[in-house]
């Protein structure tokens, strides 16, 4: 975990527990194939951006001042944050 470079992209608003997708407002771009670390109290984890939806629709890439449907492969918690690693 050590030298990785993180950049905030942006916050958990809410998770959907029985499809495993969390809603993030985005505050910079994020896009399909990005490593990224989900971190909040009870929450520490990384992974792959494999899927994510905008309005129900797939996309490859979002910006800053979207929200995003994100498949998440562990529960997060709202107001966690979301890091992409550089």
């Amino acid at each position: 975990m050590s030298g990785q470079e993180l950049k905030e992209v942006g916050r958990v608003t809410h998770y959907f527990t029985k499809i495993g997708v969390a809603v993030v407002n985005l505050t910079d771009t994020l896009s399909v194939g990005d490593r990224i670390l989900i971190k909040g109290s009870s929450t520490n984890f990384e992974q792959t951006v494999e899927s994510m939806q905008i309005e129900h629709k797939n996309v490859n890439v979002a910006y800053g001042g979207q929200s995003i449907g994100l498949k998440v492969n562990q529960r997060v918690r709202e107001g966690d944050r979301v890091y992409k690693i550089l």
